[in-house]
């Protein structure tokens, strides 16, 4: 790609991300609470609740412009690949990671690809979920990939982030958002233990995201 091409295609890119970040303001009055943690450039794995298609655009919102050009969410690519707006947007506005989520047809480690992004200094948003939920309960269990993570790069904090009220200013169907606030919380870090195994630490995880919902939602998506 030509130089000045490829200068434009990174001014667009910055000019397409403060636009979303200004209209995500706009629509839901999005705001971050920081209870565990500062808003500092720090590396870290943020890791979050899953609920709706707009999830990681709110948390790479509400982060500083300073943290925010160095946190690469981690995303499906057979999402953000599907056709041209989508290839532009979460590849070069939003830095995605990109993963293959088909195991049937992946050629690569998704893990290595996501190591690979913290050995080159970035934070990432990531949902281990997986899928988004769409029971009842406050979580879909945790698939082991933020365990795998944090035992490969056990010195970076693991940050619980829980979204409150997404799914309900865009319920599925309606184009029209409702007017309530978007809440972000950042709680305090974790890190898998020595001798921790797998499911003990994901379990710990998962309580330390809900503990971060709203009191009267905990037992809501």
């Amino acid at each position: 790609m030509p130089a000045d091409r490829s200068l434009l295609r990174q001014l667009a890119a910055r000019a397409v991300g403060h636009f979303l970040a200004l209209t995500a303001r706009l629509i839901t009055a999005v705001r971050a609470e920081w209870r565990g943690i500062e808003p500092v450039a720090k590396q870290r794995i943020y890791f979050a609740n899953h609920v709706s298609n707009a999830d990681m655009p709110m948390i790479w919102t509400v982060l500083p412009s300073s943290m925010r050009r160095n946190t690469r969410p981690v995303a499906a690519a057979d999402y953000w690949l599907k056709n041209r707006l989508r290839a532009f947007v979460g590849p070069e506005v939003f830095n995605c990671v990109l993963i293959d989520r088909r195991p049937e047809t992946r050629t690569n480690d998704p893990l290595k690809k996501i190591i690979e992004a913290l050995d080159e200094g970035s934070s990432l948003i990531i949902f281990p979920e997986g899928n988004r939920n769409t029971t009842d309960e406050p979580l879909l269990p945790f698939r082991a990939g933020l365990y795998n993570i944090g035992r490969q790069r056990p010195d970076i904090d693991l940050v619980p982030t829980w979204l409150a009220n997404l799914n309900k200013i865009m319920p599925k169907g309606e184009v029209i958002p409702l007017p309530l606030i978007c809440t972000v919380t950042f709680g305090s870090p974790i890190h898998v233990e020595e001798g921790e195994d797998k499911e003990a630490f994901l379990k710990r995880a998962a309580e330390a995201l809900v503990a971060l919902a709203p009191k009267d939602r905990r037992s809501e998506k």
